[in-house]
């Protein structure tokens, strides 16, 4: 503290430390990961599961709290971003209430996809002004993109995310055999933003992708190739993180493919996953900085071809320039009136726009529309 004549100054800080681990078979009954956290003698355990994996793998989960002997309350989140809402958010602190639990040493657990994890951060960060979480994402989005920060926050007022804190977890678990069980479209969805980190961060994951993309897809990642690419884009994703979790710097490589597209989510929400309209902005931006001269031709096909070689199937319907430019226009205001939009100046590396002019990108989005829609047509050719 610091004291003069007239006020009182109160500097402090608080360290952030969380753990994000490869946890495979993290429910089989001899494995006690998850008690690393907490009390292991026991008590109880608030837990969220996503309807999707209660279907799948809630007997495993439940059978695996029994077994150690901790009570669990298990309610099930009917997940999907429609529902990312403040009166599910309100549904859970009332089980929540509900069910009494330690403030320090019986965390919630959240196990499902990035919108789940989002929303039960989100309570862990406003109930009692904060109580330890553990996330256990299940779907590749989550793996190695949603589940990995502290950002916690819900949708409102037809915003995404417009409600939200900084929340750090007390570990996030790992178990990729949950990717076994992703319908095709999903663990593309996911696929969605590895292809986002490697064109602006990480240009061997980018060959990586481009030599063992495809097949990884095909083994939901479990053979040493997917496993690569997903460690790959961890280390990368953590490493643009660590440095800036408040967002203390509003430049970041990470908010690439998040300036046109949350319009594009919204307006489609029932038929337009997150990883793929972050791909059609990552794609907009990628025609920005070709038709700038930012990007080289070769480079730019690079960026389409390894998009068509994965199988992402992307609906240029869906592109609407003045949408997107009005999501441009609230990411300025979220940014503290500048653009800051990153687009490619090279494969694993980008430069931050200020001056995007409306007329660029009513340019870029039927480039794009004109690209799409052949690859959209010989895709359904082959089907």
């Amino acid at each position: 503290m610091i004291t003069r004549a007239d006020r009182w100054q109160v500097r402090t800080q608080r360290p952030i430390a969380y753990d994000v681990i490869k946890a495979a078979g993290l429910f089989d009954a001899d494995n006690r990961r998850l008690l690393d956290y907490g009390r292991s003698d026991g008590g109880r355990r608030f837990v969220v599961v996503d309807a999707n994996v209660d279907h799948l793998h809630g007997k495993a989960i439940r059978d695996w709290f029994a077994h150690q002997g901790i009570e669990a309350r298990v309610v099930v989140f009917p997940g999907g971003e429609e529902h990312k809402t403040i009166d599910l958010y309100q549904d859970i602190l009332r089980e929540l209430d509900g069910f009494p639990i330690h403030r320090r040493d019986e965390p919630i657990i959240a196990i499902g996809g990035g919108v789940l994890t989002d929303v039960v951060a989100f309570v862990a960060a406003t109930y009692r002004r904060g109580i330890p979480h553990i996330k256990v994402p299940t779907t590749l989005m989550g793996y190695i993109d949603a589940a990995l920060g502290i950002k916690a926050g819900i949708n409102f007022n037809g915003n995404k995310n417009r409600l939200g804190s900084f929340e750090p977890p007390a570990a996030v678990l790992l178990d990729k055999h949950f990717l076994r069980t992703l319908p095709p479209r999903h663990l593309r969805n996911g696929v969605c933003e590895i292809v986002k980190l490697a064109v602006v961060c990480d240009a061997d994951l980018f060959e990586r992708l481009e030599r063992d993309g495809a097949r990884s897809i095909e083994t939901a990642f479990l053979d040493a190739a997917g496993d690569a690419i997903l460690d790959a884009a961890i280390q990368g994703m953590l490493t643009e993180l660590e440095p800036n979790l408040h967002e203390d710097q509003l430049a970041r490589k990470v908010d690439f493919g998040h300036s046109f597209s949350y319009g594009l989510e919204t307006r489609h929400e029932q038929h337009l996953l997150h990883g793929e309209a972050v791909l059609l902005d990552v794609l907009v931006s990628t025609e920005l900085a070709l038709s700038r001269g930012l990007l080289g031709q070769r480079q730019a096909e690079r960026v389409f071809a390894l998009v068509a070689s994965l199988g992402i199937d992307l609906d240029p319907g869906v592109l609407d320039a003045e949408v997107m430019w009005q999501s441009l226009l609230d990411r300025i205001e979220h940014r503290n009136g500048l653009q800051r939009v990153p687009v490619p100046n090279g494969i694993g590396s980008c430069t931050f726009l200020n001056d995007i002019a409306r007329r660029e990108l009513d340019a870029a989005v039927p480039a794009l529309h004109t690209r799409l829609k052949v690859s959209h047509e010989s895709s359904c050719e082959r089907r």
